[in-house]
């Protein structure tokens, strides 16, 4: 799976390395991800997500079934991984 936000839709960019000497080169500045187990109350299921911090931000401030219904009409979200217990 590539390193893309679930919830965000967040990726990694490139850009310029600062140096002092003549030679350019390009960096991969990456997104914060981390895999994170959610409780879905709606669906009455763990789940498994791929998300950023900023995503993590959301999911706290919009709630868990708000931010999917969300990442789902955005396109960011394409599959959920659902855990067996």
């Amino acid at each position: 799976m590539s390193k893309i936000c679930q919830i965000t839709g967040k990726q990694a960019i490139t850009g310029n390395n600062v140096s002092h000497s003549k030679r350019r080169t390009k960096r991969r500045f990456n997104v914060n991800l981390f895999n994170k187990k959610f409780y879905w109350v709606e669906q009455d299921a763990w789940i498994l997500l791929t998300i950023s911090a900023a995503g993590l931000r959301t999911i706290n401030k919009m709630g868990l079934d708000a931010a999917i219904k969300h990442a789902a009409n955005k396109g960011y979200l394409t599959e959920i991984k659902y855990l067996e217990f």
